[in-house]
Parts: C-alpha cells; structure tokens; sequence
C-alpha cells in the first residue's frame, strides 16, 4: 500500500512561493510587457527560398545595411527557406525588402514565395479575440465545475488556473519571447491541460469524501493527491519528454509555443496540488457541500 504523502504540510511554504511567483510575474508582465508579433501589432512577413543552404546571419546583416534594423529572420522549414518579420504599416514593404535581398544574393540568389501584411487594426482585433476567448474559457470552466462538482470546486479551480497563466505569461514578459498566434494557442492549450489534472484530483477528493468519513478536509486531500501522484507524474513527465523534444528540433518557430507549453504544464501540475487544493481548505469544503443531509425524521407508514 502506498505511503500516504504530506503534502498539506508545507501548504504554508507553497503559499509563500505562489505569492512569490505571482508577485514576479506581474512585476515582469506591467514592467516590461509582453513582446507582442506581427500578429497582434501589424507588419510584414515575408517568406524566402534559396538555391542553396542560406546563412540567417548574413541575410540578417544584409538586412541591417539596407536600413532595415528591426527585422527578425527565422529558418523556415528547409535550410534553404528563410522568414522575414518586420514591423511597419507600409503594405509595400515586403515588396522592397525582397528586392533588395534578390540584389545582394550573390552565387545564392533569393526568390520570393509570399508576402503578407497584417495591418495594425487586424493585429489590435486579434489580440482582443483573443483575450476574449480566454476570459470565455475561464468563464465556461467555472460554470461547468459548479454543475459537475461544487462551486467552492469551481473557485478552487479557477484560481489555479490564473495562476498558471499567469506565471507563463510573466515568464514570457520578462525573457521578451514573441507573443503571437501560436503562444497564445499555447496559453489555452495550458488551461486545458491544467484543468483536466486539477479534475482528477477532484474527482478523487469527492469520491473519498464517501469512502473516508471519518478523515479531515487536510487528510482527504492528502491521501486524494497520494492516490492520484503517479498518474499525475506519467502524464506531466511524458508530456514534458515531447515538449522538450518539440522544443530542440521544432525551430525558431516554434520555439515561444513549446516554451510556453513546458512552463504551463510545470506551473499546472504544480497548482493542481499547491493551489487548487488549498483553496478547498481555505474554502473548508466538507461532506455536506457534496453529500445530502441524513434524514433526522420518522418515516411516515402510509401502509394501512
């Protein structure tokens, strides 16, 4: 039989790192701000192949003389195919920027294969959609733990939860990673993920509270994440192995949507334990919250 773990014990001492944690990541998130792409701020992406393996360091310098020193150049794909980001409200610019690398290309000219512009109010737009569609997931998670469980569940739950997006985004703000579509699909994908391990170790709290009737609200929940740990270790450590391995071979690309994925899932199994549970006990959840009262009356006989 497994040992049960003490996790409740250093509750304190996890409170104290939450705090901290928090306390960080808002500082790095209104301090610096998130480092916001072209698609939420507008500008010029341009997509690039070579006849030859391309030097993104030499594009990059040769971009720098023609004048052009906010531009970002990425691998894309094939070590022949580059990805140029500028910033600018000039739906020219692409146009421009490819003919002057077409010039300087030497024995390994470049051909363009698109060039896209997302203006400024598109960018705005998205950016809005998408804190939209956040505060709707929240939202819609809160409602459906309330039905399925129990609302202090449900506040328990959420507030892990924006903890989780929290910290990512702060991470994200004070490492000035690009903060675009993907990442942000990153971010949802985080809530998610953190959800369904905080569900788990719900559903188990639940179902002790009819098994262990004598057991406190501390022991309950101990004795729940204990039942729950090494499922929850599987999923999080294999999680991570294909995060990590996303992260190494998946390019510049992908590199802030991988990135963000590895810290919301250590942040999310991370809260479904320190946080979510704790609130519960802050909350003191108890049998009567989810099992109807005993009735105390006699039975009426009906019977003749």
């Amino acid at each position: 039989m497994l040992r049960t773990i003490n996790f409740m014990g250093v509750r304190n001492v996890a409170f104290g790192v939450t705090v901290l944690l928090t306390v960080l990541a808002l500082f790095s998130l209104f301090h610096k701000g998130l480092n916001y792409g072209l698609d939420f701020t507008g500008g010029t992406l341009i997509e690039l192949t070579y006849e030859k393996p391309a030097d993104v360091t030499l594009v990059r310098n040769e971009l720098v003389k023609a004048g052009y020193h906010e531009a970002i150049v990425q691998s894309f794909g094939a070590t022949t195919d580059l990805l140029v980001r500028m910033p600018g409200e000039d739906p020219q610019l692409g146009h421009q920027v490819a003919e002057a690398l077409q010039k300087v290309g030497g024995d390994n000219p470049a051909s363009v294969k698109r060039v896209e512009f997302v203006g400024p109010q598109v960018g705005e737009e998205l950016r809005d959609q998408g804190g939209l569609g956040m505060l709707m997931a929240l939202a819609g998670i809160m409602v459906y733990l309330a039905f399925r469980f129990q609302w202090k569940f449900g506040v328990g739950a959420i507030v892990s939860l924006i903890h989780d997006v929290i910290v990512t985004v702060g991470i994200l703000a004070y490492f000035q990673i690009t903060f675009d579509l993907t990442v942000l699909a990153a971010v949802l994908a985080i809530i998610g993920y953190s959800l369904n391990d905080t569900i788990v170790v719900f559903d188990r709290v639940r179902e002790n509270f009819r098994v262990l009737r004598k057991a406190s609200l501390i022991e309950n929940i101990n004795i729940s994440t204990t039942q729950t740990l090494l499922r929850t270790m599987a999923t999080s450590i294999s999680t991570l192995l294909a995060i990590a391995a996303l992260m190494i071979f998946g390019g510049d690309n992908l590199w802030g949507f991988s990135l963000a994925l590895f810290i919301g899932v250590l942040a999310g199994t991370y809260s479904s334990i320190y946080i979510a549970n704790v609130v519960l006990i802050w909350l003191n959840l108890n049998s009567e919250d989810l099992i109807p009262p005993a009735s105390t009356g006699k039975e009426v006989d009906d019977r003749p």
